[in-house]
């Protein structure tokens, strides 16, 4: 059990990647590049009833780098590389005698990379735009490491994600806003459960627009047809069958009009299989639009 849930939390990261366009393509030729940190360390965890248990102390940190390019108004090209992974585990303690039951070890390597495209129903201009995009999960990562091989660095499965986004800009006052929500089916492969995923956005600007505000509510759910290990090896289990609500708030401040920095958090308030424990992430962005 220790090993399905010290990587559980991998899952949440592949699962709940911001795309940062929404509904929104890129124009023909707009660039946006995002360098950024993102990590968590939890010492608990959801059941796979919904309860919340102990676990060791595990932390994993991950440098990502996300871009969007136009390749015309109403197509655009996504990637979203995890470049540097480190996952580590605590050492485990006796609490009668205070001996190293099992210790410690850490994994460093890349991670899991996305690959997706982005295609806008409606006209660029669009009161209310429409989009679909197909987003490709290659399993760059590595499974099965440590000496116990329960460190992970991606799940080992190549996955296919089909999703609709939706969303209008509007006004609150004299402020600039939009509103987004999106819905997707994810087809997992390696005895993984295919899963459905439905989220909400809400973004507010500040400060003559230097200061955007966003908040996000997500959810996925699991079809809960694969195998309950994840992986048909079972000496490299994966979690399977992850279920969650979440909630989350970033703060994204341009420096400049191309050139700016963001920070934020996201944790899940209801959950199967995955940490009980908020993630954190910072980073800087270039938008060329």
């Amino acid at each position: 059990m220790q090993k399905l849930f010290s990587t559980a939390i991998l899952c949440f990261l592949v699962l709940t990647l911001s795309y940062a366009g929404g509904p929104w393509p890129q124009p023909k030729g707009g660039l946006y590049l995002k360098l950024s940190e993102w990590w968590t360390v939890f010492d608990q965890h959801y059941t796979d009833i919904g309860k919340i248990d102990p676990n060791v102390t595990t932390g994993i940190f991950n440098t990502n780098l996300y871009a969007e390019y136009g390749l015309t108004d109403r197509v655009t090209v996504i990637t979203n590389a995890n470049l540097f992974s480190r996952n580590l585990m605590n050492n485990v303690i006796s609490g009668t005698t205070n001996e190293v039951l099992i210790p410690g070890e850490a994994l460093n390597s890349i991670g899991d990379i996305d690959l997706g495209i982005k295609y806008g129903l409606t006209k660029p201009g669009s009161v209310f735009p429409v989009a679909v995009s197909a987003i490709f999960g290659i399993p760059t990562g590595t499974t099965g490491g440590g000496s116990q091989e329960n460190i992970q660095t991606g799940d080992g499965e190549f996955n296919q994600m089909v999703r609709i986004d939706a969303g209008r800009g509007f006004r609150i006052g004299t402020l600039d806003a939009y509103a987004s929500g999106y819905t997707a089916i994810n087809n997992r492969t390696n005895n993984f459960s295919e899963e459905f995923h439905l989220g909400l956005e809400l973004g507010v600007a500040f400060l003559n627009r230097k200061l955007w505000m966003t908040s996000r509510l997500n959810v996925v759910e699991s079809f809960k047809n694969g195998l309950e290990s994840g992986l048909a090896n079972a000496t490299s289990i994966f979690a399977n069958n992850t279920e969650y609500s979440s909630f989350g708030l970033e703060a994204n401040y341009y420096i400049t009009k191309k050139i700016g920095f963001s920070a934020g958090f996201a944790g899940a308030f209801r959950g199967e299989v995955i940490a009980a424990r908020p993630s954190y992430s910072v980073g800087v962005f270039l938008d060329l639009k």
